[in-house]
């Protein structure tokens, strides 16, 4: 997206864990928010229990995080990490946000991840999309259409990915490190 050529838009990108977007997302977001875009992050779950994790020191992870990332807002919707699941409840409350944020794009984990909880956000989300639209529903919001949908890459592969593109983030890799690193919880 050409900043001068295009207007502005505003990107959701959905995380299964805390530091999951900022792995397969990192560059491409400190990319947008220098092109002035506007960034939102949804983690699905807390990322925890992990071996030197906790949920207080992972909400700090985030923000230090996002103050490298410069991303205009980050939400937890607190599901069960490890158990995340594509059920009607995890589609509704993400149908809601998306509702309420009106993003142009979302960029979710690619199904071909090996991580269960990773596949079962790549459901979710897809899923969700749709059901933001959806009138005569009890959700808050107005009904909102994202016409854009990619899909984005973490880590634990199960096979080699077909890329449909590529984002140059050459001049942003270094502040991206910068960003994962802040989760030092994660390091063993």
């Amino acid at each position: 997206m050409k900043s001068s050529e295009a207007k502005k838009k505003r990107v959701l990108i959905v995380s299964p864990h805390p530091d999951d977007a900022e792995l397969g997302m990192g560059g491409t977001m400190i990319s947008l928010k220098s092109k002035g875009h506007s960034v939102y992050l949804i983690d699905l779950t807390s990322g925890e229990p992990t071996p030197e994790g906790s949920v207080p020191r992972r909400r700090k992870e985030s923000r230090e995080a996002d103050r490298i990332l410069k991303i205009d807002k980050r939400i937890s919707l607190g599901f069960r990490n490890r158990y995340l699941s594509d059920t009607k409840k995890e589609r509704l409350a993400l149908a809601e946000k998306i509702r309420l944020i009106k993003p142009d794009v979302i960029f979710c984990p690619h199904p071909i991840d090996a991580h269960p909880d990773h596949i079962a956000a790549s459901k979710i989300s897809e899923t969700a999309r749709f059901y933001a639209k959806y009138t005569k529903v009890t959700l808050k919001g107005s009904p909102h259409y994202v016409p854009v949908f990619f899909n984005y890459f973490c880590s634990h592969l199960r096979r080699i990915p077909e890329f449909t593109f590529l984002v140059d983030i050459t001049s942003c890799f270094e502040s991206k490190i910068e960003a994962v690193s802040c989760y030092r919880s994660q390091f063993i």
